[in-house]
């Protein structure tokens, strides 16, 4: 009977290993209570989690931001020159209205010069102006797409698109200058 025993509970013990092996590559990351995958199929292209934080104002948690990348670059500039899938993934943990939404990031874009005039400022008119009041739970999802251009979507949005790779590369900049996770 322990012969038998034994062999039913080496069983389990080997099945549960290969599930929690399955599990681990699945991969999610949790930050902030928040689940995000380790990496995403976009276009047939495979896009991993570079980082991932906690943003909060003051003593409140406000967001938690998922960069994804296709390429693993070495410094921010190599990662906004790359013409590669770029993704910018917000997840708000309280309700935000549009005005707070599009005051935080106009004041942020616009320490690019870039952005303040000219073409590049109506491609910034048009994100904000896509932007809406955003629940508890909803996402604000940015995504580059090489050869197409950017695009916003997610529940803070309403969508929007803007062609090519410059206002990604003035928006990736400011980003990853304001919150640098890649060595200087």
């Amino acid at each position: 009977m322990r012969t038998l025993a034994g062999r039913i509970g080496a069983r389990w013990l080997v099945l549960g290993m290969v599930l929690a092996v399955g599990t681990a590559q699945a991969g999610q990351k949790q930050v902030g209570g928040v689940d995000m995958p380790d990496s995403l199929t976009l276009q047939g292209r495979r896009i991993a989690l570079a980082h991932m934080q906690l943003q909060k104002r003051l003593f409140f948690k406000v967001y938690v931001w998922s960069l994804y990348l296709e390429n693993q670059p070495r410094s921010a500039s190599e990662a906004i020159a790359s013409n590669s899938v770029k993704r910018l993934h917000f997840r708000f943990l309280r309700n935000i209205s549009r005005e707070q939404l599009v005051g935080s990031l106009r004041d942020g874009l616009q320490k690019n010069p870039d952005l303040k005039q000219g073409p590049m400022a109506d491609h910034l008119r048009v994100m904000l102006s896509s932007l809406k009041d955003v629940q508890k739970g909803e996402d604000l999802v940015i995504t580059y797409l090489p050869g197409v251009g950017l695009e916003i979507g997610g529940g803070a949005s309403g969508g929007a698109f803007i062609p090519g790779k410059g206002f990604a590369d003035a928006l990736f900049s400011v980003w990853l200058d304001a919150h640098p996770i890649f060595p200087r």
